[in-house]
């Protein structure tokens, strides 16, 4: 006889396994391309990458879009999530994840410094270094799921840089003429 009243047990509800898409990863070297030539937007897709992991590894309730459009209020929860992430894989580095945060902070304050100076905001990548470097480090270590190394900037990252390069010819031309007095 079926009893109704009787609460299932975990082991006969069906457990759907966490779908964690795969785990593409670049080398340092191009990361630090991609967030220069970008002026930091690449930081923010990264960002965004590194949360969206977070949230389908630990099936987590969470929108990964916002926390990078507001990293200013997530990164150091990011930074401490992936260190302790790191050290479950055995990473021998340490980093602080409140040092890095708050060196990110206040290098990426510093765009509101007059021309040129605010180019100095764009070493605020430094403070991602080391929180990068442990993510890859965890997920290839990691035997969950299916890691790819690029090897190869990929076509959407090409068109970004071509784009971005454009960019930075034009910006440089009229930091050139503001800085020699030829452009009011």
């Amino acid at each position: 006889m079926l009893d109704l009243n009787k609460n299932p047990v975990p082991s006969e509800i069906e457990q759907q396994p966490a779908t964690i898409e795969e785990q593409k990863i670049i080398s340092l070297n191009k990361f630090l391309i991609l967030s220069v030539l970008t002026m930091g937007l690449y930081q923010i897709w990264w960002i965004f990458k590194a949360w969206r992991f977070f949230m389908q590894k630990d099936q987590l309730n969470i929108m990964p879009v916002a926390r990078a459009i507001f990293a200013i209020f997530f990164l150091y929860p990011l930074f401490k999530k992936i260190k302790d992430y790191a050290k479950l894989q055995n990473y021998s580095k340490d980093f602080s994840a409140s040092l890095m945060f708050l060196g990110f902070l206040f290098f990426t304050l510093l765009s509101n410094l007059p021309d040129p100076f605010w180019l100095i905001s764009l070493l605020n990548v430094v403070f991602i270094i080391p929180a990068f470097q442990a993510l890859n480090f965890a997920k290839r270590t990691s035997n969950q799921y299916v890691v790819i190394e690029q090897e190869k900037f990929n076509t959407a990252q090409i068109i970004v840089m071509i784009i971005c390069s454009i960019f930075w010819i034009f910006m440089m031309f009229g930091l050139y003429l503001t800085l020699t007095g030829q452009l009011q």
